[in-house]
């Protein structure tokens, strides 16, 4: 079925217009500019986008419309080339600054002459602000570790103060301060294992995991980053069966914390590479036991990006050893944590300027780390 801009059908069902499939099929704000450079069609969402009242939208000039959004249709129209991902930041009263994504194209007439332009807006503010809180988590994460490490040494030095403590109060019972000082050091030793309690890291809880569907998911949070930078994603999942023992939750993590590390590296217009497969059991792998029998699970991320300088690789996973400015060292710590829960092994790979691969092995018979 061919669909006009002037929204009718010109074949196959009555009664369907361009107005009524973009309501219900698109997520994103659309709207069609005719030749005489009014809205000939503008979506709700795009309405609610814009901040436009439906007096103030269809069948205006795109005079009432925001000036960036003004310009990037003018230049359309200049030009008669589209655009593809032009990023505006539009200020409204509600939400403050809010940036949308705008893409256009040329429309054309039965004569194959322009007709229009069609506009696309996204808003990809949302997308940002979960970013952020992303790596805010990130941040609080590091936090939560630093204090359950310090929980910990405190509580191992306290057993040998508290002994001391304790042979003093006996050859001093009737002294004044013996009671309160009991008190105090019991007060101490519950807050620290409090720390410990509710700080320490999490135990994973391994059931059936299925690797590809929790590889899907991760990418999939990261979809807003990839199409930003224009990322180009390769993917080839090859491993069969992908299904073990794990925490797909810790998975997730330990993924995104890499893809996020991958777009780190990579400049606008990279290559990121997925790969799964399926190793023998018989593989000699650095770091895993032998003789076990086991089949493994390979995981391997690759991108293009800037490379990791020689110098840095032998602290890669150490905690708070980071080069972002706005990094908090703990993200590939963590990921080899998570690995190594799960009884496997991540190794990496970089070349400056040429990239860098991270390759994470997995045995299928997992069960309790």
């Amino acid at each position: 079925m061919l669909i006009n801009v002037t929204g009718s059908a010109t074949e196959g069902q009555d009664g369907i217009n361009f107005v009524n499939i973009l309501k219900t099929c698109l997520a994103c704000g659309v709207l069609v500019i005719d030749d005489q450079q009014k809205i000939s069609t503008i979506t709700p969402y795009a309405k609610q986008l814009l901040r436009l009242k439906a007096s103030q939208a269809l069948h205006g000039s795109i005079d009432r419309l925001p000036l960036p959004l003004q310009s990037i249709i003018r230049e359309t129209f200049s030009t008669g080339k589209p655009i593809v991902g032009r990023q505006l930041v539009l200020h409204t009263e509600e939400r403050g600054g809010v940036i949308l994504q705008a893409n256009t194209a040329i429309t054309e007439s039965k004569d194959g002459k322009a007709s229009g332009v069609v506009v696309t807006l996204n808003d990809v503010s949302s997308a940002r602000k979960w970013e952020s809180n992303m790596r805010r988590l990130d941040r609080l994460h590091s936090i939560n570790t630093l204090s359950a490490s310090m929980a910990h040494e405190v509580k191992n030095a306290f057993v040998a103060v508290r002994t001391f403590v304790d042979l003093l109060l006996e050859k001093n019972q009737k002294a004044d301060l013996a009671d309160i000082v009991r008190q105090e050091m019991n007060r101490i030793n519950s807050l620290v294992s409090q720390m410990l309690k509710f700080s320490g890291p999490t135990q994973p809880a391994f059931s059936n995991v299925q690797l590809h569907l929790v590889l899907d998911k991760s990418l999939k949070l990261i979809q807003h980053l990839l199409h930003e930078k224009k990322i180009k994603i390769t993917r080839s999942f090859t491993a069969s069966p992908d299904s073990f023992k794990g925490d797909a939750d810790q998975l997730e993590q330990a993924f995104i914390n890499l893809f996020f590390n991958a777009l780190d590296a990579m400049r606008p217009n990279g290559h990121l590479t997925v790969i799964t497969e399926t190793v023998p059991a018989d593989t000699k792998i650095d770091g895993l036991p032998q003789g076990e029998n086991k089949s493994l699970l390979r995981v391997i991320i690759r991108d293009n990006g800037i490379g990791i300088p020689s110098e840095n690789m032998d602290r890669l996973f150490e905690p708070f050893f980071t080069t972002k400015p706005e990094g908090t060292g703990l993200g590939l710590a963590i990921t080899q944590r998570i690995v190594q829960e799960h009884r496997g092994v991540i190794t990496v790979q970089s070349e400056v300027e040429k990239g860098t691969t991270f390759s994470l092995i997995l045995p299928v018979c997992g069960g309790n780390a």
